[in-house]
């Protein structure tokens, strides 16, 4: 039986979306991967099941970005979005 477990639940204020980060370890083995999990209105969800690699690269580019919108440090995503 594959495991899914929750690491985060957020919401994205601006388009509304439940945004929920998990480990997905399935039963026919392989690499754990991040999944990525969106919930837009209703019941569309749009689904990314990365590796390791992938995840860390996209986390990166993401903090550049941030980086290069505030003048001051990095605010964890736990100081401005309550968890879903």
């Amino acid at each position: 039986m594959d495991e899914i477990k929750s690491l985060t639940k957020f919401r994205n204020p601006y388009g509304n979306q439940e945004i929920e980060l998990q480990e997905a370890r399935y039963a026919s083995g392989g690499m754990p991967m991040m999944r990525l999990r969106i919930r837009e209105r209703g019941a569309r969800f749009t689904i990314f099941d990365v590796d390791s690699v992938t995840a860390k690269h996209w986390a990166e580019e993401m903090l550049k970005w941030v980086a290069s919108q505030e003048p001051g440090p990095v605010a964890s995503t736990g100081d401005s979005y309550a968890d879903v």
